[in-house]
């Protein structure tokens, strides 16, 4: 099968993560594979398999026809089957639809702030969606709320799953003393609740002043990083290490102790896959499908709420041997339903039906 992932940039964000590690995937489960980044690289595309084809638009604005007749041509030129358009790639791609009807148009939801959809804008995505073949939802809330909302009735609960980077991060180890390393992968934005983490670790560090914490992901809302390095100031917390975007992040979390998530909101974050593909424990907020995700593999605390979040760290860095458990538990339960392998025959009735 010849299979397009479209996706707006190749900045390291969740949606843009799954585009590629979906072509990869695809790529090595021997399907023709193909990525189209419509409007700006970035640090994802050198994780890209050499066997992906790849096409980089430049797209100047929604209606760039220059852009369009490319992205068409190239589609013709592959006799491309799927286009699977991830996030707000689905305008362009509904123009693609139009011009090449028997294209099967995919979309997929990545939408990250599931507990809050009444605010949620979708006006365009509604006119758009007369045009889509299929919608995937990374959980079960988007789901429902697409067969209300939008006017494609295929609608499927797919969910995110974690790629094998085999490729080493230019990071060659991490700050502080093993076994005392917090890492958060997420972008520097509100909704991933940096703050709340923040004054967790300023308890954590009471009982444990080895600790340290990694914070990667790139700074997407500046006066939020601002509230976050004033935080850091006013409460004289050391120890705390920014990285900015990483795109090879599996050898990176490997050098960490303890994954952590603190968000307000989530879907089905691919950062928490991520944690257990390279083997990490687990603490994160109950938010989105993370519950679900870890269950009883791993410490679940309620969102905006530091000292509970703080308690699970002290928990996992005060015990090495629970640790050990939970982690394997977790990366045993992450590569057996959270893999390519586990989605793969979900994803190609989609695609096919």
């Amino acid at each position: 099968m010849k299979v397009l992932q479209l996706i707006d940039s190749l900045d390291a964000g969740g949606a843009e993560r799954m585009a590629v590690t979906l072509a990869n995937a695809l790529n090595r489960s021997s399907h023709e594979a193909f990525l189209c980044t419509t409007r700006k690289e970035g640090l994802l595309k050198e994780t890209l398999d050499p066997g992906v084809a790849y096409l980089f638009l430049n797209k100047r604005n929604a209606y760039d026809v220059l852009a369009l007749k490319k992205l068409v041509s190239f589609i013709k030129r592959h006799k491309i089957e799927v286009v699977h358009a991830h996030s707000s790639s689905y305008f362009f791609a509904s123009l693609v639809k139009k011009i090449l009807p028997k294209v099967r148009l995919i979309w997929h939801d990545h939408y990250g702030d599931s507990e809050h959809l009444s605010a949620r804008r979708f006006k365009v995505l509604k006119y758009c969606s007369r045009r889509f073949d299929a919608i995937i939802s990374v959980n079960e809330v988007l789901k429902t709320w697409a067969l209300e909302h939008l006017h494609c009735k295929n609608v499927y609960y797919l969910q995110n799953f974690a790629g094998t980077d085999v490729q080493e991060s230019s990071q060659d180890r991490l700050q502080g003393p093993t076994g005392y390393r917090l890492v958060c992968l997420a972008n520097l934005r509100s909704q991933k609740d940096h703050i709340n983490l923040l004054e967790a670790f300023k308890s954590v560090l009471e009982h444990y002043p080895e600790a340290t914490l990694h914070l990667v992901g790139a700074p997407q809302e500046a006066s939020y990083v601002r509230s976050l390095e004033h935080s850091i100031e006013t409460n004289g917390l050391t120890g705390v290490y920014f990285y900015g975007s990483q795109g090879k992040v599996l050898s990176l979390l490997r050098m960490a102790d303890v994954g952590i998530l603190s968000s307000r909101s989530e879907g089905l974050p691919v950062a928490l896959l991520e944690y257990g593909m390279a083997g990490l424990p687990v603490v994160c907020t109950r938010v989105g499908q993370c519950q679900e995700v870890v269950a009883d593999r791993g410490i679940v605390v309620p969102p905006r709420d530091p000292e509970a979040l703080a308690e699970g760290i002290r928990v996992l860095l005060g015990n090495p041997e629970k640790r050990r458990d939970l982690a394997e538990k977790f990366q045993h339960h992450i590569k057996k339903t959270y893999s390519f392998e586990a989605v793969l025959p979900i994803l190609l009735r989609i695609y096919t039906t």
